[in-house]
């Protein structure tokens, strides 16, 4: 073998170990990520670029790697640790899974009761959990959330569930006024909410939303103030019974024995039944209704069917 054969055997042996150097140097650097994150639907190159544009210290390298190592999984991803070396990011993102828990949020339920079970169940901080809502919600303490079963993953932070279960919401909000007013403004929106967050805790089923719309509109129409106990469910006192000695009492805005009108802000987190309610009342002329005993309402326009419902339901 001459000389001249030998050389270029070094210089591909050299050549070629430079790049394995190289290749190890990259995969041991450290990167840095939150404990689970999502992986969206795609292609490598799509999956990367999505990656790249949430901050994440990815590239065009990491896309060749993972045509080497495997696919990502699309979903949640749960890394276990927040610094991993490279090398062992890319390989979880092909294999780790974060284990969901179903949180439920029921129609009617307020953002305090909301978030003491998101705390319970994901185990998360509550103060936490308060001080991103607050950071997420632009001033607005109540009726942002849309009801419903949301899937999520153990391991999340209380940034990440917040920003992400606000989003959601939003862009469900967003869909449903499409469909009903052609648009969205979100002062007009919030405004049906928080009509329709008095409907939502006041109504015994969506049958009678409509009904219980009419009657907020009627008093409101005729100088009455609502005078509706369902008000006064409000934060931390959504499960409470409300009793003439809190009527009396509770100062808040809620309280519409004392301040005429629908409260400025939502009671609760409303079902989208509760605000197509709000939108489109039944055309009646009650101005009352009373719980009777089979657990519906009973409504009437007039103030003496009304004291004898009460009396009805009371014996």
């Amino acid at each position: 073998m001459n000389s001249k054969k030998l050389t270029i055997m070094k210089y591909t042996f050299e050549i070629v170990l430079i790049i394995l150097l190289s290749f190890m140097y990259y995969l041991n650097k450290p990167v840095s990520t939150p404990k689970v994150i999502y992986i969206p639907q795609g292609s490598i190159n799509k999956i990367i670029t999505q990656m790249r544009d949430k901050n994440y210290n990815v590239s065009k390298l990491d896309a060749l790697l993972l045509r080497l190592i495997g696919s990502p999984q699309s979903g949640w991803i749960n890394l276990s640790v927040t610094r991993s070396t490279r090398g062992d990011f890319l390989y979880k993102l092909t294999k780790a899974k974060a284990a969901l828990q179903n949180v439920t949020l029921i129609p009617g339920e307020t953002t305090y009761i909301f978030l003491n079970q998101l705390s319970k169940n994901l185990n998360l901080d509550r103060d936490k959990l308060q001080r991103e809502y607050e950071k997420y919600s632009e001033g607005m303490p109540e009726g942002l959330f849309v009801p419903n079963t949301y899937r999520m993953p153990i391991g999340i932070t209380e940034r990440q569930l917040i920003s992400l279960l606000i989003n959601m919401s939003k862009r469900q909000m967003k869909n449903l006024s499409q469909k009903l007013f052609g648009t969205y403004n979100e002062k007009k929106w919030f405004q049906y909410v928080a009509i329709a967050s008095v409907i939502q805790k006041e109504s015994a089923n969506v049958e009678e939303m409509p009904l219980v719309s009419s009657v907020i509109y009627n008093r409101i129409k005729k100088g009455m103030k609502l005078q509706m106990d369902g008000t006064l469910n409000y934060g931390k006192y959504s499960h409470v019974k409300v009793t003439p000695k809190r009527i009396r009492e509770d100062k808040s805005i809620y309280n519409t024995y004392k301040y005429s009108g629908v409260p400025e802000i939502p009671v609760c987190n409303v079902s989208f039944d509760a605000i197509t309610a709000a939108v489109f009342p039944a055309k009646t002329e009650y101005l009352y209704f009373m719980k009777s005993k089979n657990g519906t309402h009973d409504f009437t326009r007039y103030y003496s069917t009304h004291l004898r419902n009460i009396k009805r339901a009371t014996k």
